[in-house]
């Protein structure tokens, strides 16, 4: 037995070895992490931060607009909009547009491009847009530009204003007493001593265990806090300490959030884990295999890498694993 299939046996065996994969470990997809985020929870985002646009939307005609792709052929540049909005105004049969973008890194030329991504925006749909950026990076602190001008020495031919939502601008104490799923998950990349690094879990934690979240959105707001608030074991002594000094079922409540968290992070573990040995098994059986086709072998459920994991063992030629995804990869 090779040592991949070896290795391939104990994770089908034995899948109390694995472990929860840290975001140490992984690259972390900052503008997925705020897309996914902001999808779910886009009602609690605006009430939290933009509660005069909250006064005229009407939630209940939210509309998610197919993904808007725009390219700066000068710039070779290709980007995908994070989030585009329809929605009416409330009591009224007209629409608006609310475009959300999420920067996790500084850019100089950033106002010019939402310029351009509005303008685009504009002319597809006609539509009034109501333009919003989240701009999520640590450093610099310094506050962010929220409009773009051009203007000549007799006039000034344009002033494009954006909403900006600068987190490390804000306070997460002002947010700790806020009923909401998006300051549960947000307070973890707000402007935070580093003291206050095991404080800010907990207290996004105890904040999230009192909402009324189903399963998914609690491991969806959980696993934000966790990838951006990775405690050292210092911090951990600390959290652990200051956990004790809640109330009774403050701690549970808690303690039921972790324990869903780490069921959840051992079956991602365990599913990492297989992927990676599968593509060993595939790449030594068949030599070179092309990356589209380990792509798909990556987006396969749990359940079929195991299946994979015992049919490959028969496959005599690389034709053989295309015919079994095709007959498999669409399957739940």
């Amino acid at each position: 037995m090779t040592g991949a299939a070896a290795e391939l046996r104990k994770v089908r065996l034995c899948p109390e070895r694995t472990r929860m994969i840290s975001a140490r470990r992984i690259m972390v997809n900052h503008d997925r992490l705020f897309k996914e985020l902001l999808q779910e929870f886009f009602a609690e985002f605006i009430d939290l931060f933009l509660p005069d646009v909250s006064a005229y939307l009407d939630k209940t005609s939210v509309e998610f607009v197919d993904k808007e792709v725009f390219t700066d052929i000068t710039a070779g540049v290709r980007h995908e909009a994070d989030l585009v909005v329809k929605a009416r105004f409330k009591g009224t049969d007209s629409c608006f547009l609310i475009h959300v973008e999420t920067q996790a890194h500084p850019q100089s030329e950033f106002p010019r491009r939402l310029f351009s991504y509005f303008a685009r925006l504009y002319e597809k749909y006609n539509l009034p847009i109501y333009p919003i950026v989240v701009f999520s990076f640590d450093r610099p602190k310094s506050i962010q530009p929220c409009q773009y001008e051009v203007r000549f020495p007799d006039r000034e031919v344009l002033k494009f204003n954006y909403a900006v939502v600068q987190l490390n601008q804000l306070s997460w104490r002002d947010f700790m007493q806020q009923p909401n799923p998006v300051a549960a998950a947000l307070m973890a990349k707000m402007a935070i001593a580093t003291k206050d690094r095991a404080h800010v879990k907990l207290e996004c934690l105890r904040l999230l265990a009192t909402l009324k979240l189903n399963r998914a959105q609690q491991y969806m707001i959980s696993g934000f806090v966790d990838t951006y608030l990775d405690l050292t074991a210092k911090e951990l002594e600390i959290y652990r300490r200051d956990k004790k000094v809640l109330s009774e079922p403050e701690q549970e409540l808690i303690m039921e959030i972790e324990t869903s968290w780490k069921r959840e992070g051992r079956l991602e573990g365990r599913l990492e884990e297989i992927v990676s040995v599968v593509c060993r098994l595939l790449q030594h059986r068949f030599g070179k295999v092309e990356d589209t086709v380990l792509e798909r072998v990556r987006l396969l459920k749990y359940e079929q890498l195991k299946v994979l994991s015992e049919a490959l063992l028969d496959f005599a030629a690389i034709a053989d694993l295309h015919k079994w995804l095709e007959q498999h990869e669409c399957k739940v």
